[in-house]
């Protein structure tokens, strides 16, 4: 079996190894691949590992010789599954190896937001504690999180986890997802209308999936429902914000600041209206990119291909 992998710098930029699969295959890597060498790269190859590098039908009828797909990532938007269905070649994706990590930079950006720490420390370091007639000092409010109410949107597994993250904190968890009657054990969580949720959230995290459905969900009458006073934050997919609206809205101060670890085009454009609010941490799409997070991807990435190799693919996606 001869494999290809399209954009493995992300997943593993050399603190990991692929020794594993090339024990198994005939193994090539490339850091990154244009668009205009996709179908040039994957040709003679029967596996094809992708994270974001697109497989369109136009692509993959080029390639005869591809028998499976084998995505870095738990999203598989990047595929055309129903395509590669018609042809038999199986596509699995990388399922639940991040929760913990999204969860813990959900908190991350929600305690810069609170706390300010940061900030705080770029002054200490310009000497403006040295200077300082008080043993404190801070540069702008800061806010306890224990008795604030977070309001999750989306209630799988990641939203679960910040849930029981929140609780430690203190917090009120209220939550809206299309299916509660799923979650009817879960304990110290109320479930609630979008409406009621944006009313009494004083945090909105964001952890649905991106569908039709979802897609520009955070637009200007979302924002208009939110507190003044509270903070947006995502980590689930940057289309779900309307990010002209985000904008107007945090530039207004109709919401308080917003944390976003995902935008609409990654990378951003210059012109990305998120780029110019003083209000707005921004991340570059590191949830997932902790040493032990893209460890485990890469033992479920594995277990995907061992699987696949002995005719029983797993965590499939399209079949």
């Amino acid at each position: 079996m001869k494999a290809v992998i399209l954009d493995g710098f992300t997943t593993n930029p050399g603190d990991l190894s692929w020794n594993w699969l090339e024990e198994k295959c005939e193994l090539t890597v490339y850091d990154r691949t244009p668009a205009e060498k996709i179908a040039e790269r994957c040709k003679g190859y029967d596996i094809i590992i992708t994270n974001k590098t697109p497989l369109t039908k136009e692509t993959l009828s080029q390639l005869p010789d591809c028998k499976f797909i084998a995505l870095l990532s738990t999203g598989y938007n990047v595929v055309d599954c129903e395509y590669a269905a018609t042809r038999g070649i199986p596509v699995s994706n990388i399922p639940t190896y991040s929760t913990a990590a999204v969860a813990q930079l959900t908190f991350a950006i929600l305690l810069e937001l609170t706390n300010k720490v940061a900030l705080h420390n770029a002054a200490v370091k310009n000497g403006e504690w040295t200077d300082c007639a008080d043993f404190c000092f801070w540069k702008a409010p800061l806010q306890e999180l224990f008795g604030k109410t977070m309001g999750i949107i989306g209630f799988g597994k990641i939203g679960q986890a910040v849930a029981n993250i929140a609780h430690a904190f203190g917090m009120k968890v209220i939550a809206h997802t299309a299916n509660p009657d799923k979650y009817k054990d879960a304990e110290n969580v109320d479930f609630t209308s979008l409406d009621e949720l944006l009313g009494k959230a004083d945090v909105v995290s964001l952890h649905c999936p991106l569908t039709d459905k979802t897609t520009g969900m955070v637009n200007a009458d979302f924002l208009g429902k939110m507190k003044k006073t509270a903070y947006l934050i995502n980590t689930s997919r940057g289309p779900v914000l309307d990010e002209n609206a985000v904008a107007l809205a945090l530039k207004n101060r109709d919401i308080a600041g917003a944390g976003v670890d995902v935008l609409s085009t990654e990378p951003p454009k210059a012109d990305n209206p998120l780029l110019g609010c003083d209000n707005c941490i921004i991340t570059p799409h590191i949830a997932w990119a902790g040493f032990e997070t893209r460890e485990r991807l890469l033992g479920v990435l594995k277990e995907n291909i061992f699987a696949f190799l002995e005719g029983k693919p797993i965590n499939t996606v399209n079949m």
